[in-house]
C-alpha cells in the first residue's frame, strides 16, 4: 500500500506489472474501492505499468468534510499522476471515475493519450435525483441505498447469486461523507461542452441492463467525440469489469494494441 499527500489530504494507491511499462491508470465508480479492477488486472498483458487509486472519501484514502467538487477529484487525479511522473497513459473510469477523466483530458491532455469510458457520461442524472439520494443517506446511512444501488448495478442473475454480497458490503462500508461528498461533485456536474472538444482515442463502454448510466447515455457521450469507438457488453449492468471481466478485459487489450499503447 502506499500513498501521497496533497492539500492535506492522503490518497490511497497501488502500482503492479512492469514499473517502466506503459501506463494504465484505473479510476472507480462511486461506492467502490480499487479492488474493483482486480479480475482485469489478472487478466491484462505483460508490459504495462498498472495504476489504481482510491479517490477521495472512498477505501483507504482520507475522507474529508463534504462536499467534494469535481475539480477537486480531477485534481487528485491529476496530483497522483504527477506524483508518479506518468504522461501519456490510457486512463480507464468507470461512471464519476469516467467523468474525471473527461475532466482531466481536458485539463491537462499531455497526462492521457487514449481513454476508456465505461458506464458513464458527460451529465449523469439530474440535481434533484442526487440531492435526493445525498438527503436519504445523511438521514440513514449507507444502508439507506445498498439495496437499490445493487438493483442499478447489475443484472438480475447476478442480483440472485451469492456474489453480489460483497459488492452490497463494500458499499455499505462506504463512508458516509464520501459518498456525499462525490455524489454532489457528479451532481453539479456537465461535461458535454469541454467533452466536445476532447480529440484523443477513446473507447467507450456500456452494459445492457445498467440503470445507473444506460447505453444510450454512454452512447450519447461517446458520440460528442470524433473517432470513438462504442462497444455494449451484454450480460451486465454497471460494473461489467466485475460480471463480464473477460470481455471488458479483451475490448481493453484490443483498444492498448489499435492505439500502439502496447
Amino acid at each position: 500500500m502506499e500513498v501521497f499527500e496533497r492539500n492535506g489530504v492522503h490518497i490511497h494507491y497501488r502500482e503492479d506489472g512492469d514499473p517502466n511499462g506503459a501506463p494504465l491508470v484505473f479510476s472507480n465508480s462511486l461506492g467502490t474501492d480499487l479492488r474493483l479492477w482486480d479480475q482485469i488486472v489478472q487478466l491484462l498483458p505483460q508490459g504495462l505499468k498498472i495504476i489504481r487509486y482510491d479517490m477521495r472519501g472512498h477505501g483507504l484514502s482520507d475522507c474529508p468534510n463534504e462536499p467534494y467538487s469535481m475539480g477537486a477529484l480531477i485534481s487528485d487525479a491529476e496530483a497522483l499522476l504527477d506524483y508518479l511522473k506518468v504522461q501519456d497513459c490510457m486512463f480507464v473510469g468507470l461512471s464519476i471515475g469516467g467523468m474525471i477523466g473527461q475532466g482531466l483530458a481536458t485539463k491537462r491532455l499531455d497526462l492521457i493519450r487514449a481513454m476508456v469510458l465505461s458506464n458513464t457520461a458527460a451529465k449523469i442524472a439530474t440535481p434533484a435525483i442526487w440531492q435526493d439520494r445525498m438527503e436519504r443517506v445523511r438521514r440513514n446511512g449507507m444502508h439507506e441505498v445498498a439495496d437499490a444501488t445493487m438493483t442499478r448495478w447489475f443484472s438480475p442473475k447476478m442480483q440472485n447469486s451469492s456474489a453480489i454480497v460483497p459488492w452490497c458490503n463494500m458499499v455499505k462500508n462506504t463512508p458516509t461523507e464520501g459518498y456525499i461528498g462525490c455524489s454532489n461533485a457528479i451532481a453539479v456536474t456537465d461535461f458535454i461542452t469541454p467533452t466536445s472538444a476532447l480529440r484523443l482515442p477513446v473507447l467507450g463502454i456500456a452494459g445492457d441492463h445498467d440503470s445507473s448510466t444506460p447505453p444510450d447515455l454512454v452512447r450519447e457521450t461517446l458520440d460528442l467525440i470524433p473517432g470513438s469507438e462504442f462497444h455494449l457488453i451484454r450480460g451486465a449492468g454497471h460494473l461489467p469489469c466485475v460480471e463480464k471481466p473477460k470481455q471488458f478485459a479483451e475490448l481493453l487489450n484490443q483498444f492498448l494494441r489499435s492505439t500502439g499503447h502496447l
